[in-house]
């Protein structure tokens, strides 16, 4: 079974990515994000994305109402639709979903987020949470009928009220409950770059124990990135390639390994 994370930049080929998915006769689950859809339709409404980087050091989407509303807008809404219609008209019977749906995947909600403001340290609460588990029944149904679910936020918390949550820990969960062998992540990039400033130093293969070094190195986005992948790969996890996401065939080629691979 495979997994792929598209992700949310302007730049991914997802109707690339979909050509390639017409190939397949794998049974897939398809993560998506939608940043730059949502931060246009924020743009277009006045209501600016709030970043905020906590005290260890991790950027994240400071989700309050506004931010929740958009995000269903921009992810659950536009993005994950016009997925789906890529992929009805290349014959490949997607369902779109959120994680709120039937409670694909549920999760915790945060209990806060610890930011640095000028000296003092404050508890930011907002709506966010961790995924802790999968309805693997309602994925199961689909998948074994035929349909490649099409993932995105938002989760249910415990509740069942909307929380924004990172795709990356969705992903790891997924994995996990469904038994996945490989997972493919396509970025707005080569690969893992042992030099963020140059797109020829892809890294091509990278062991899970590396990745603690390779978060502590990194700084911002990237270093939530990492963070997610240490999960995933985490006791004997799937096989993970990041390849780019902006070639003609994205998915033909992360699965041709052309990226990097983490095993």
């Amino acid at each position: 079974m495979l997994i792929v994370k598209i992700g949310g930049g302007a730049a991914i080929n997802v109707a690339g990515v979909v050509d390639d998915l017409a190939a397949l006769s794998e049974q897939t689950v398809l993560v998506h994000g939608a940043n730059a859809a949502r931060d246009r339709l924020a743009c277009a409404l006045s209501r600016p994305t709030r970043v905020v980087t906590s005290a260890s050091g991790y950027t994240s989407v400071f989700s309050d109402d506004d931010a929740i509303d958009l995000l269903m807008m921009a992810y659950a809404g536009l993005r994950n639709k016009r997925i789906v219609e890529l992929c009805q008209a290349r014959g490949v019977n997607a369902v779109g979903l959120s994680g709120l749906d039937g409670r694909a995947v549920q999760g915790r909600r945060n209990s806060g987020i610890r930011v640095r403001d000028g000296g003092k340290t404050l508890l930011l609460r907002d709506n966010s949470g961790k995924p802790t588990g999968v309805n693997v029944p309602l994925l199961r149904l689909l998948l074994d009928n035929g349909y490649v679910p099409v993932l995105t936020v938002p989760i249910a918390d415990e509740d069942g009220r909307a929380v924004n949550s990172e795709n990356d820990d969705i992903v790891a969960a997924l994995a996990r409950a469904l038994g996945c062998g490989r997972v493919v992540q396509l970025i707005e990039a080569p690969g893992l770059l042992a030099d963020p400033a140059d797109p020829k130093s892809v890294v091509p293969r990278v062991r899970p124990d590396e990745l603690a070094g390779w978060e502590e190195r990194s700084e911002g986005r990237f270093k939530r990135k990492v963070a997610g992948l240490r999960k995933l790969c985490a006791d004997g996890g799937p096989e993970v390639v990041i390849a780019d996401g902006r070639g003609p065939h994205p998915l033909a080629d992360a699965l041709a390994a052309r990226g990097t691979v983490i095993a």
